[in-house]
């Protein structure tokens, strides 16, 4: 690759100049010279997207508010010349960051083996035959066939193009799609005025074109502007509750710890014990395995759903799949088997018509856009000769016209305009209408007997499109939609797509979930409300695009949650939709797979395709069905929620279980002469305690807690905390009482029993607060169960262990872990009793 000049401006150069600039050919690269390019270029990826390594992995376990505060107070420790705190501080840290690490690099690279299943493809030449490859594999002179519904993988200049329309709005803001050529641009002209370029992250509307690459990954113009373009994604409704808990776990520590230091210094306690002390109540209130948990929850999540036939493309919207409470969906191949039938080509009175027929095929067969169903239902039904006919231009389908033009020579050498779509916007071109062997005007006589029709058929549930033709006087050297007018209109079309048989079913569970489901359809209303009413949706109202449009935002917002069926709307109503029903209060999934359903994918709290989907829709989804079918889709919101709820019971267990101890031991500090634990002991119940919860990803869930959608609740969170906090602390006071009055205990043997103590009661209250049920009544995963017991051994061996005085802990009479033991078991008791109260007062 010659002339550096020609490199940076190749859309100044004409298809075969710019194939030998790029050392290229016709046919493509040589497997061999690809790899040389990929080995000098890299690979067609934005660094935003790189894989995270090992080391930076692990790295980025220790980079967070509660590791930096512990190893803040490692530092302050080693300052001290307090070693052996020092040390056991800091073996913490890297054992919490190393358990962490090892189960999150596990978890990820199981989740990016399952996304690489749905991973972006590209048509390229390779060794002179066309193949599909990883687009992450494109290089420099690679020539990539396109078509509509691609999302453009590189940026490329036109070799060649047939009605070739694409949407650059993400990166020029133009509202409609372009038309690209392949005429040479100016050196200077803007990405706008490039008609002869594609970008990356783009995508095709309509028609099909052959491109050479010019530019991959970072050196794209959308990898140039990526820091702009693709900012963090929104912020889902999980993240955002967890957001609203980090602060409220901030303020009570905040308070806490700087109450404990206050009193301390007033208490005339050592400024840096009181220092270290509070440093440590802050580490232990917060809990510091949730980063690593949330992580392997999602990832474990994913795996199991892909199990199911649900590919997870985007983690965090897992939570949010077990939030979602309305769900948006087509109803084509959704609610309906998704095979379409043309079930008959009639004229205005009803009656079969071989002309009609012969028209639709002749649109149909030599469009070059989307494939649809609706062509292949067409062609399917006849097959003429058609060696006499040849197209001379075509004018592309696009969702403000709705319809779609073919201009043939016909054998009689005459020339023919057919145009195709949906029925309304193929009557605005008609000014006059085929009625038997004659051509009459079309007036409102016509007109009536047009829409009674219209309204029979689609209240029998019939697609309806129509067909009209326009006799052309002479060939001009392209047409464009301005010459879509004084057209005849021919006759029908009406297409059937029957519902599936087992939709009715699938629609009761998801209403028993608590699943608003509501229908958007490009379709008219008769057609939609047939469909809703066969497969037994309870249509509570109805909404059509035009009536939409005549809506203020504010008002759409009070309609939309009381809407059941939004018929007739284009892309961008579709998106209105869903952003209204998220403004009233709603997490909503929206599921689609067509170019006109990539906006509102976008917007979605869910964006829900599936595998056969345009590009472009796979791209803005969160998730991808394997098969495009509701009962997979409700598999997925039941993993979802488990996710979910797994989720909230680490962050129950912990919060309320460490602000107990916490309460506890700023209560002990200010009553003992003594500290009740010292930083490093705090440090290592925390942890110890934290340890059973890495397996709270596979533990089982209660069927009442995936019956209807669950988000976050901060104040049912603060109570949980708090009621359960303070049943701890109770018996954590009770343990001190026992210690100090009952067996005279030291302050070593004070320290050992209460350690002892605090790890054991919160491992077995992890059993009781895991669910709402008595715990007999709830069995726990086998994993949570070992892990939970094996901790359990390892913490009564420590303080008999030979690092015990490393630890500050000492052997304890046998009467004394009896003691505690029994104290634990009236705690265990105490806590099943408080837990029914609880539930039946607070309801999540």
């Amino acid at each position: 690759m010659e002339n550096q000049e020609n490199i940076t401006t190749p859309w100044t150069q004409n298809p075969e100049e710019i194939i030998n600039i790029f050392d290229s050919h016709p046919d493509g690269l040589s497997s061999e010279e690809a790899s040389i390019r990929l080995a000098k270029f890299g690979l067609n990826s934005l660094e935003i997207h790189d894989e995270t390594g090992p080391l930076k992995l692990f790295l980025s376990q220790l980079n967070s508010p509660i590791i930096l505060i512990m190893l803040f107070a490692t530092v302050i420790s080693a300052f001290l010349k307090d070693w052996v705190d020092s040390i056991i501080i800091l073996l913490i840290v890297l054992g919490s960051a190393g358990l962490s690490f090892s189960q999150e690099f596990s978890a990820n690279n199981a989740a990016k083996k399952l996304r690489a299943q749905i991973s972006l493809k590209a048509n390229v030449f390779r060794d002179g035959k066309q193949q599909s490859i990883a687009a992450e594999q494109l290089a420099p002179g690679d020539i990539v066939l396109l078509s509509a519904g691609s999302l453009i993988p590189a940026d490329g200049v036109i070799l060649s193009a047939q009605d070739f329309y694409v949407n650059q709005s993400v990166l020029t803001g133009e509202t409609y799609p372009v038309e690209k050529n392949t005429a040479p641009t100016a050196a200077n002209a803007s990405l706008a005025e490039r008609n002869n370029c594609v970008f990356m992250g783009t995508n095709v509307r309509s028609g099909s074109a052959r491109v050479i690459i010019t530019q991959t990954g970072v050196q794209t113009a959308f990898g140039q502007v990526a820091h702009h373009l693709t900012s963090r994604p929104p912020e889902t409704d999980f993240e955002r509750g967890l957001r609203t808990f980090g602060y409220f776990l901030t303020e009570v520590m905040v308070i806490l710890v700087l109450g404990v230091f206050v009193i301390n210094i007033a208490f005339h306690k050592p400024p840096i014990d009181s220092v270290l002390f509070s440093i440590a109540l802050a580490v232990g209130l917060t809990p510091q395995l949730l980063p690593a948990i949330l992580s392997i929850n999602l990832s474990k999540g994913s795996q199991i759903m892909a199990d199911n036939g649900v590919i997870v493309r985007r983690l965090s919207a897992i939570e949010n799949l077990g939030a979602m409470d309305v769900l948006c969906t087509d109803k084509t191949g959704t609610l309906t088997l998704g095979v379409v039938h043309l079930d008959g080509a009639v004229d205005i009175y009803g009656n079969r018509s071989d002309t009609v027929l012969l028209n639709a095929y002749l649109n149909a067969h030599f469009e070059t856009g989307l494939n649809n169903a609706l062509d292949d239902a067409i062609t399917s039904q006849i097959q003429p000769e058609l060696t006499n006919y040849e197209k001379l231009d075509e004018i592309p389908y696009d969702f403000v016209r709705k319809r779609l033009s073919i201009v043939v020579r016909e054998p009689s050498a005459s020339i023919l305009m057919v145009t195709k779509g949906a029925l309304k916007n193929v009557l605005e071109v008609c000014d006059s209408i085929r009625d038997g062997d004659k051509v009459v005007a079309y007036d409102s006589s016509h007109q009536a007997i047009i829409q009674k029709r219209f309204e029979e058929w689609s209240a029998k549930g019939f697609r309806i499109l129509g067909v009209a033709t326009k006799e052309l006087t002479e060939c001009c050297e392209g047409y464009t939609r301005i010459d879509e007018h004084h057209m005849t209109f021919a006759g029908f079309l009406l297409f059937f797509d029957p519902p599936k048989p087992d939709v009715m079913q699938v629609i009761t569970q998801l209403e028993t979930m608590g699943e608003q489901l509501k229908i958007i359809t490009g379709d008219n209303k008769l057609v939609a409300l047939h469909v809703a009413e066969t497969i037994g949706l309870k249509v509570e109202g109805v909404l059509t695009g035009a009536e939409l449009a005549q809506l203020s935002d504010e008002a759409l917002w009070h309609v939309v949650p009381k809407t059941t069926l939004f018929a007739d709307v284009d892309p961008n109503q579709k998106e209105k939709i869903i952003r209204a029903l998220q403004k009233s209060g709603h997490v909503v999934g929206y599921m689609g797979d067509g170019i006109n359903d990539a906006p509102a994918l976008h917007s979605a709290d869910v964006g829900i395709s599936v595998d056969s989907a345009v590009d472009v829709a796979k791209e803005a989804a969160d998730f991808v069905l394997l098969k495009q079918d509701l009962s997979v889709l409700q598999k997925g919101i039941e993993l979802g929620r488990s996710t979910f709820a797994n989720t909230l019971k680490y962050i129950f267990i912990a919060t309320s279980a460490n602000f107990g101890n916490m309460f506890s031991m700023a209560g002990a500090s200010l009553l003992l002469p003594f500290l009740p634990l010292l930083p490093s002991q705090i440090l290592l119940t925390n942890f110890l305690s934290d340890f059973p919860s890495m397996n709270i990803s596979r533990d089982s869930v209660d069927p009442e807690q995936i019956q209807k959608p669950r988000r976050w609740d901060i104040h049912f969170l603060r109570n949980f905390m708090v009621t359960f906090g303070l049943l701890s602390s109770v018996f954590d006071y009770l343990t001190f009482g026992t210690l100090i009055f009952l067996l005279k205990a030291t302050p070593e043997q004070f320290r050992s029993g209460w350690f002892l103590e605090s790890i054991i009661s919160a491992l077995f209250i992890l059993l009781v607060v895991r669910t709402q049920r008595p715990v007999f009544k709830s069995q726990p995963a086998r994993p949570l169960t070992i892990a939970a017991l094996i901790t359990a051994m390892v913490a009564i061996a420590l303080p008999y262990s030979p690092i015990n005085q490393l630890l500050g802990l000492t052997p304890l009479p046998a009467t004394t872990v009896l003691l505690l033991l029994t104290i634990t078991g009236a705690y265990i008791l105490s806590a099943e009793f408080v837990k029914k109260l609880f539930y039946k007062k607070n309801h999540l």
